[in-house]
């Protein structure tokens, strides 16, 4: 009943906004979305978090009974909405989207042997200070002696007159890569972006030049400052099944192996080669580095079962009532790391409560917002559950070659991932703040919400990077992707950082993302609502936000509009 009186409420509201007055005044249009926001609830929300991140669908893993529960769940939530499937035509529409995967999983538990020249080695202990793996589909794969090359950060990048393989021949070569890019320890923020990572620090990246340079293998070096996390996550996250999508190929042309290496072993094996580690890293974030040889060779043999998988996007959409070709889209990702093993040998299941069940139950809490109003906006409104970000951003990489709506035609759009449950804040954080005009229009709701916007506190981690949004953003739609600060209401001035930093080290990509006894929803409330109505304006306007002059997204935007 007091959702029906809610909507009626909404409607005649509304209803009072189609006259003339309307249009020069927007007060009853607010006033309308402050009805229409208050289907957000939390009491739903939490019913939603609780069941996404419940034992039964077993951490959300893609092609796996939980993951195909999951996408049961959604497509039945969106059905109980009302959202109409977004993806087919009228005549097979859909609300699924598949995405067909390969999942391949090392069985062997491979350590790396390190040779010197003077034939002593080290073992690289699987899981402990090391971890491989292959994107190449077969039943196994390795290196025998292969030559290890310092490449540097192993960027190649012609815009910042960077090549750390230029006038090498990596045939055969194992790459040892630093993590993150030239400019996290540069004096001048001039080097690349600075302090702001840049995409060529991501992993993702790395791996992939290594395998275009030929190289045989690629060994990323884990610190946790650059990396922006510890080498636990590497250890859990790449453990287990991995996914990639499929290739008819079989990704021939990856790297036989890419790792991960520990620092310690990273500074024993410089160490070994008479090299002071710190001093080469210095040296290879200095202009015009020129690759290193090293007197070693690693081997190593992957054994491996690959099978052919498809899981789905998930999808639905409110179909705009003048403008139906262009849409405004809400993304999250539903996936999570799934069961895996634990050092003690029992099974754990990585339920993801945080990262993402609070972001997909938040999209379904919107989309029941805007169906809230009596009328559909202007434009499409598209609300996107995407699978395997946690396996590189399959999902959404997917969706941007085959979308729902063309990507030209897609004025912008908000992802929502991992928002923190301790509590709601007076700031907002935008990951990438400054990239597009996005920030101005969040700025206007916030305001509203008596919370300011603030550029994130540790851009060297790359976040911008690290989730769904990115793969629209590469096609030139200007994504935000912003979520609740450290700065929490009624707390001491460090009380959040200290809980951000207590997530990372006790929950992230870890068994105990769960419902915890502190969790707070003050901030999912708040961030829920604000993207509601900043999408709710932007879907009933004529405004295309673009991207801020000098941005590396801004020419894919301009020429996509202009086709």
């Amino acid at each position: 009943m007091q959702k029906l009186l809610l909507i009626t409420l909404v409607a005649s509201t509304l209803a009072a906004c189609t006259n003339e007055q309307a249009s020069t005044d927007t007060s009853e249009f607010d006033a309308a979305l402050d009805l229409a926001a208050q289907q957000i609830d939390e009491v739903s929300l939490m019913e939603r978090i609780r069941t996404l991140s419940s034992d039964e669908f077993e951490g959300r893993a893609p092609s796996t009974p939980g993951g195909k529960k999951t996408v049961e769940f959604i497509e039945q939530e969106m059905k109980n909405i009302g959202l109409e499937p977004a993806f087919g035509s009228a005549e097979d529409a859909s609300y699924r989207q598949p995405v067909e995967l390969i999942e391949q999983m090392v069985t062997n538990s491979p350590s790396i042997v390190v040779e010197y020249a003077d034939g002593t080695t080290d073992e690289l202990v699987y899981a402990e200070n090391s971890v491989s793996f292959t994107a190449k589909t077969s039943e196994a794969t390795g290196l025998e002696n292969s030559q290890l090359v310092f490449v540097g950060y192993g960027v190649v990048a012609p815009e910042y007159g960077w090549n750390d393989y230029e006038g090498v021949d990596m045939a055969g070569k194992t790459a040892v890569i630093l993590v993150n890019d030239p400019g996290y320890r540069a004096a001048s923020p001039d080097l690349f972006k600075g302090k702001t990572m840049t995409y060529y620090g991501r992993w993702t990246y790395k791996f992939e030049e290594a395998a275009r340079q030929g190289a045989a293998g690629a060994i990323v070096i884990h610190e946790t400052g650059a990396a922006g996390y510890g080498w636990d996550v590497v250890a859990g996250s790449w453990s287990g099944a991995q996914y990639m999508l499929y290739s008819a190929d079989g990704n021939t042309d990856a790297s036989d192996v890419s790792a991960w290496m520990s620092m310690d072993a990273a500074q024993n094996l410089f160490s070994k080669n008479g090299m002071d580690y710190t001093a080469m890293v210095e040296r290879a974030g200095i202009q015009g580095f020129k690759a290193i040889s090293l007197e070693t060779s690693v081997s190593t043999s992957l054994e491996m079962t690959s099978k052919r998988s498809v899981s789905y996007n998930v999808a639905g959409k409110i179909a705009g009532k003048s403008a139906s070709d262009e849409a405004f889209i809400y993304t999250a990702h539903w996936d999570h790391l799934g069961v895996k093993a634990s050092v003690d040998g029992e099974d754990k299941i990585f339920n993801g409560a945080q990262d993402n069940a609070t972001g997909t139950a938040g999209l379904l809490e919107m989309a029941e917002a805007f169906k809230a109003l009596p009328e559909s906006p202007d434009r499409s409104v598209v609300f996107l559950a995407v699978t395997a970000e946690e396996s590189g951003l399959l999902g959404s990489k997917y969706y941007g070659e085959n979308p729902a709506v063309p990507m030209n035609k897609t004025v912008a759009g908000i992802n929502t991932d991992a928002i923190q449950t301790f509590g709601a804040t007076d700031d907002i954080v935008v990951v990438g703040y400054g990239n597009s005009e996005m920030d101005k229009y969040l700025a206007e709701v916030a305001a509203d919400q008596g919370r300011v916007l603030v550029q994130e506190p540790t851009p060297e981690k790359g976040f911008f990077y690290r989730s769904d949004h990115f793969n629209l953003a590469k096609k030139g739609v200007p994504m935000l992707y912003a979520k609740a600060g450290t700065q929490v209401r009624g707390k001491d001035a460090d009380y959040g950082s200290t809980e951000s930093a207590r997530y990372i080290s006790e929950r992230y990509h870890k068994p105990g993302d769960e419902i915890h006894a502190d969790w707070d929803n003050g901030a999912i409330m708040q961030d829920l609502e604000a993207n509601f109505k900043l999408g709710a304006k932007l879907s009933n306007s004529d405004i295309w936000p673009a991207w801020a002059e000098g941005n590396e997204f801004k020419a894919i935007r301009d020429a996509s509009l202009a086709e």
